[in-house]
């Protein structure tokens, strides 16, 4: 342990990092570990920078293994944890510490998920007797623990188990937090000598922060009855503390005016305004007649109006406002404060118009940092199809105030709106055309746009673009007569601004435009990725990537025929920009370049055969450049699909092309895997998988070589691996069962199922796959003298630790080996394994799992589970025999109740979408940093064919057969449902 602060530091340094991070993971499994780690975070003596590495440490490794199942924190450390992290929290409460006390806060949280309040039953008590009105400090890191903790409510599901905790928290927690919140607002509005000095004042107010937080935290789900009690001393007019505190602004908390951070103050304001739109969407009843919102409407109007907040500190307050501004517009409740034409013109020029325009700091943003411009300017406010409840702090001044114009469109106020607005745009559109000549006119155009694209929208979503439009306002007019000119202008002849307002407007009405109207426009965008505007050419990238992506019902509007004459040109541009970056981090940094690569391609498909060889190189040449340094997973996982569906569409029209894709990635494939690049190593697997299934005779030694490699443990070890894993192992059992055979390999396969798959509750489904997969590859002549093995591992897990998962997996693996035909594997085949271990031990199974689990089996397993019910009926000696033969009736009744259901159990061949998926290949949600979790390759998956499709006559004879002829109507109904003909 005394190496810790020196490993700590070295793994904060890419040079050292890797090495630092294995012997860290070598110290952390020791016991004792965690809580010696948690006193070295509290140890003021050390390096900060030791003590916050420490902290993330400590955050990062409770995450991930509170509850592993291999490497699980030991039982007396959690004890430990759980007693000191509290107290811990109370130390760290000075300002100095505000990350390490996050960092801490967040383990708390983490720790919370799982075990409170079944095993840390004293949190809460622990946290109110913590609590006091004499020492604000103390305060901030009690609430901000208690915000942890209670801050995931606001995105969760509602359900039983999670009002049981809110009310757990709120029987011992409500009435101390409404007590500490009016003492501490009490304090604060009357500056009492208690916050006489500076510090004492910035603790109070970091504490009403946090108490403001938290009452949002506490009614995110439902009003309780203490909240709604007291409501009015909170909302009440005039004088309600929330109205009080939207005046309140001490000149010692203002801070500088070129600061970028809110202020305390500007923090309360905005947690305020949060709370009263959470109320007018979820408990508008409890407003009604109060004044409050008319109130509310009123401070907001004072606060933000006529431009009065125009430092960035306050972009988050303003933001805010006008959401809370459009929340009330839309709940249809305040018409008379909204609905005159009168108040919608002040609206407009008070508050919409001055947050606008486009600011200055915006400016050079678009030209210093055009990725977090790009960025910020495609969120959306959640009313518009962005980001949800609780989600506050992306949104811009611009995009909030916009949401207000298409608040009150949509709430039946078009008339009045867009006549008001029009009147602004016509403005903007007049004053630039008249002063074309000066510096900044543009900035006037850019507004009109903005403000027509506002006016116009009615409904819209991230992945859709607007979804319907306001009739009152000629997009294709507006277009035509305002935006295609700067579209269709040489660079440098117009503001860039201007041409990215008009690709941004063809990007934002996509689906709003005719296939053709789209087809004319796409050669400008084209033209636009080789710009050397990074904003421009960037967003020609997302515009081309998103038109490719329309669709039609089921189909996509643009299929290859339109555009394989364009095609590789845009996918050169675009491979162009990527490759002039001069470092791994710079080369990944613009994932939207990547992502429209992979639409191309995935919309291009075969008629890049003759350009699929350069294109290969340039993807393989750019994979090795980052992969020395993975630092964007979403530019990762576009540049994998990429590579999977340029081989998908490629070697599927033109097998010979299969070695040279193989030449071209086994190479990084090797480095990847020799390395042990964790990020990658997931894609890897699937990339090899697709191209073994792709193979259709002999399999290449090369091949043959790793699976040694793939059968050891080590290659196991990542969890994020195991999918690709299977998925690869399943390929070699289809492609090369012989040879594994041969060599008896295939027992390696078999002992990693029963070792490492099967026991672990998160892989269990993944041994079921790969299982399958044996019985369908592994001649039961060689499996016979495994077989009973296997059954012994099952059965101890469902004996040891089942889950509901697992009986259902357990139960489709013994009618998936039933039901599939393969030579000399009868139901028999498993029934005896299963009575080698105990006599009378399959009814048993039948009768307690199998006959309650089908009922349950999803619409597309259930056609297994009727073949496996129907062959055991009809083949197995031993269920025939006494005493087994009395289950025999009930498995029947259970496979006639499936036949009454036939919507469920008919399948006809051939109708399964080979492209199911990935057409639909779409990340616009994807989660920030590298997961543990397994990132699936869209285009490496095909439709896995029918394991119980019976084809051939002799097929369907042999199913028959058995049947006794009394037995008809059982026939007819295999008939009826679809499985012979």
């Amino acid at each position: 342990m005394a190496d810790l602060p020196s490993l700590l530091l070295a793994s904060l340094s890419p040079g050292t990092r890797r090495q630092a991070e294995q012997n860290l993971q070598t110290l952390s499994l020791q016991p004792g570990f965690l809580p010696q780690l948690l006193r070295l975070v509290l140890d003021a003596s050390q390096d900060r920078s030791v003590r916050l590495a420490g902290s993330v440490y400590l955050k990062n490794t409770v995450k991930s293994r509170w509850e592993d199942e291999e490497s699980a924190v030991a039982e007396a450390d959690k004890v430990t944890l759980r007693r000191d992290l509290i107290p811990a929290m109370m130390t760290l409460s000075g300002l100095s510490d505000k990350a390490v006390r996050a960092q801490i806060a967040e383990t708390i949280s983490s720790i919370a998920v799982t075990d409170f309040p079944e095993k840390w039953p004293d949190l809460i008590d622990n946290l109110v007797a913590s609590l006091s009105e004499s020492n604000f400090s103390v305060n901030v890191g009690v609430l901000q623990t208690a915000h942890s903790i209670f801050r995931p409510w606001r995105a969760a599901t509602r359900s039983d188990s999670l009002f049981t905790v809110i009310n757990f928290v709120l029987s011992r927690f409500g009435k101390p937090f409404l007590q500490l919140f009016q003492y501490t607002a009490g304090v604060l509005l009357s500056r009492s000598a208690q916050v006489a000095s500076k510090s004492d004042l910035e603790f109070a107010a970091q504490t009403q922060v946090l108490l403001v937080e938290i009452y949002y935290d506490l009614t995110c789900q439902d009003l309780p009855p203490d909240f709604e009690d007291t409501q009015n001393q909170f909302f009440g007019a005039p004088s309600g503390l929330f109205l009080q505190f939207l005046d309140w602004d001490p000149s010692e908390l203002r801070g500088d005016p070129d600061d970028i951070s809110p202020s305390l103050p500007s923090q309360v304001k905005t947690h305020i305004l949060e709370i009263a739109e959470l109320y007018v969407k979820l408990y508008p009843e409890t407003l009604q007649g109060s004044g409050a919102v008319e109130a509310l409407v009123r401070k907001v109007w004072e606060l933000i109006g006529s431009g009065k907040l125009p430092g960035l500190a306050d972009d988050g307050l303003v933001s805010q406002a006008l959401r809370f501004l459009s929340t009330a517009i839309r709940s249809g409740y305040y018409k008379d404060i909204f609905g005159s034409r009168d108040t919608i013109s002040s609206l407009v020029q008070g508050v919409v118009v001055p947050n606008i325009g486009l600011r200055e700091h915006e400016i050079e943003q678009f030209e210093d940092d055009p990725l977090e411009y790009i960025r910020l300017d495609l969120s959306l406010p959640a009313s518009s199809g962005g980001l949800g409840l609780g989600s506050h702090d992306v949104v811009t001044r611009r995009q909030a105030a916009a949401d207000v114009l298409r608040a009150l469109v949509g709430s039946g106020l078009e008339t009045e709106t867009t006549e008001v607005a029009g009147a602004w745009i016509a403005q903007g559109l007049r004053e630039y055309n008249e002063n074309r000549t000066k510096e900044d006119s543009w900035k006037a155009k850019d507004t009109a746009i903005y403000l027509l694209t506002a006016v116009a929208t009615r409904g819209s979503t991230t992945q859709h673009g607007v979804t319907s439009t306001n009739a009152l306002v000629d997009i294709v007019q507006f277009f035509s007569e305002h935006i295609f000119q700067d579209l269709e202008a040489d660079p440098g002849s117009v503001h860039p601004v201007l041409q990215v307002d008009a690709i941004r407007f063809l990007y934002t009405f996509r689906t709003q435009l005719t296939k053709p109207q789209l087809l004319s426009v796409l050669p400008h965008l084209v033209r636009h990725l080789g710009s050397n505007n990074y904003v421009c050419y960037t967003y020609a990238a997302i515009s081309i990537e998103r038109i490719l992506f329309i669709r039609q019902g089921t189909q996509l509007l643009f299929a290859q025929a339109d555009i394989h004459e364009i095609a590789p040109h845009i996918i050169h541009a675009l491979l162009l920009k990527i490759e002039q970056a001069q470092s791994p981090e710079k080369v990944a940094e613009n994932d939207y370049l990547m992502k429209c690569v992979m639409r191309v391609i995935i919309t291009a498909r075969s008629t890049l055969v003759p350009d699929y060889e350069k294109i290969l190189q340039r993807l393989v040449r750019i994979l090795g450049i980052i992969s020395s340094n993975p630092s964007n997973p979403n530019f990762d996982q576009y540049i994998f699909e990429s590579i999977s569906a340029l081989m998908r569409f490629v070697v599927t029209s033109n097998p010979a092309t299969l070695p040279i894709f193989e030449q071209a990635l086994f190479g990084p494939a090797t480095i990847i895997l020799q390395q042990d690049i964790d990020q990658y190593i997931p894609y890897v697997f699937q990339l090899l998988a697709q191209m073994l299934e792709l193979h259709t005779t002999d399999v290449p030694v090369a091949y043959r070589d790793l699976l040694q490699f793939l059968l050891t443990p080590a290659s196991w070890q990542q969890k994020g691996s195991i999918p690709g894993l299977v998925k690869l192992l399943k390929a070699f059992l289809a492609r090369d069962s012989a040879h594994m055979v041969s060599t008896g390999q295939f027992t390696a396969v078999l002992a990693v199922v029963q070792q490492r798959l099967i026991p672990s509750k998160i892989n269990d489904v993944w041994g079921f796959q790969l299982l399958q997969s044996v019985m369908q590859n592994i001649p039961p002549t060689q499996l016979k003298q495994y077989f009973r093995a296997i059954i012994v591992a099952l059965l101890t897990r469902l004996q040891t630790s089942k889950t509901d998962s697992y009986v259902y997996h357990f139960v489709h693996f013994l009618l998936f080996s039933m039901a599939i035909n393969v030579e000399g594997l009868t139901p028999d085949f498993v029934i005896s394994a299963v009575e080698e271990i105990q006599p009378q031990l399959w009814s048993q199974i039948l009768t307690n799992f199998v006959i309650p689990q089908t009922p349950k089996m999803s619409p597309k397993d259930r056609k297994v589970a009727a073949i496996g019910l129907t062959r055991m009926l009809t083949q197995s000696e031993v269920i025939l025999r006494e005493p087994s033969m009395k289950t025999w009736p009930l498995a029947f009744d259970t496979l006639a109740k499936l036949f009454s259901e036939p919507q469920h159990l008919t399948s006809k061949e051939g109708e399964a979408d080979q492209d199911a998926g990935l057409t639909m290949i779409d990340y616009e949600e994807q989660t920030a940093g590298y997961q543990a979790a397994y990132s699936r390759l869209a285009a490496s998956e095909t439709v896995e064919a029918d394991p119980v499709a019976f084809k051939s006559k002799p097929q369907i004879k042999s199913l028959l057969t058995a049947v006794d002829p009394s037995s008809l109507p059982f026939v007819q109904s295999l008939v009826a449902a679809g499985y012979i003909a």
